[in-house]
């Protein structure tokens, strides 16, 4: 029997599997967004920063829920008191249920984080902060210097990082690994190392349907930084930053915003 013969004669999967495996991808991912809203020092932002990221409004899930606004906006900005599990829990619920109601892509992109798939041979570090940082305050962690800042209003809090080994991402990674790079939130720091220009890591950027909140070259001053890598992060109005501190001791400046906070 030859293989593809062998693959044509496997049964295909029943559509009572398929939704037992999206029930359960859901499911874990929203005890993952439970812990960490109610695990947090500041659960109101953590809710902001999960609502941003399955990109729904707060008057979308106002609506759904059928609240005003106003609360969303009292649980996030803390001014309303902490939500209990209860709370927590339906507002996760309305979040998921928005995401299915538009296709369900946004859960499905964490099918890979969830298995505990995520190739880790191209990432030196990955990490989810528990409190957001500026890329005003990571620019200073990093000793870093500007190479384009976009306008206040595409510049966004960064909920974690990554640091990348920019070959081996770039040449042995495929589009659905890449992708994986982001972790459980987009809005974040992606460190490029082992860089020569900075002009592939944003041809990269380029073609993805995700974009970082920050994207740091390292290695390089910022001098050297190509011009098409400067022109690509204008475009796609993405911050970008280069910095030459060594690379463990960017790791460990990394590390410790969480200690800090």
């Amino acid at each position: 029997m030859t293989e593809n013969t062998a693959i044509a004669s496997m049964p295909a999967p029943s559509a009572s599997g398929i939704n037992a495996t999206y029930d359960d991808l859901r499911h874990k991912l929203a005890e993952k967004m439970a812990g960490e809203i109610t695990l947090s020092d500041n659960p109101g932002e953590t809710l902001k920063k999960w609502r941003t990221v399955f990109e729904i409004s707060q008057s979308d899930l106002a609506a759904y829920l059928k609240v005003s606004p106003s609360v969303i906006s009292d649980y996030e900005s803390g001014r309303r008191k902490s939500p209990g599990i209860f709370i927590v829990s339906k507002i996760i619920d309305a979040i998921l249920d928005v995401d299915v109601a538009r296709g369900g892509a946004k859960i499905r992109s964490y099918e890979g984080m969830l298995r505990g798939d995520v190739t880790a041979n191209a990432i030196y570090d990955i990490h989810e902060y528990l409190s957001p940082i500026s890329v005003e305050e990571m620019t200073k962690l990093l000793k870093g210097d500007v190479v384009y800042s976009p306008g206040i209003e595409h510049i966004k809090p960064l909920y974690g990082y990554t640091v990348i080994d920019s070959l081996k991402a770039i040449l042995e990674l495929s589009y659905n690994e890449f992708q994986k790079l982001y972790g459980w939130s987009s809005e974040r720091a992606m460190v490029y190392t082992r860089i020569s220009t900075g002009r592939s890591p944003m041809v990269a950027l380029r073609v993805t349907n995700l974009k970082p909140g920050l994207i740091v070259l390292h290695g390089l001053p910022a001098s050297e930084i190509d011009p098409i890598a400067a022109k690509i992060a204008e475009i796609e109005r993405v911050p970008l930053i280069a910095t030459v501190m060594p690379l463990n001791e960017l790791i460990r400046a990394l590390q410790s915003y969480d200690m800090k906070h």
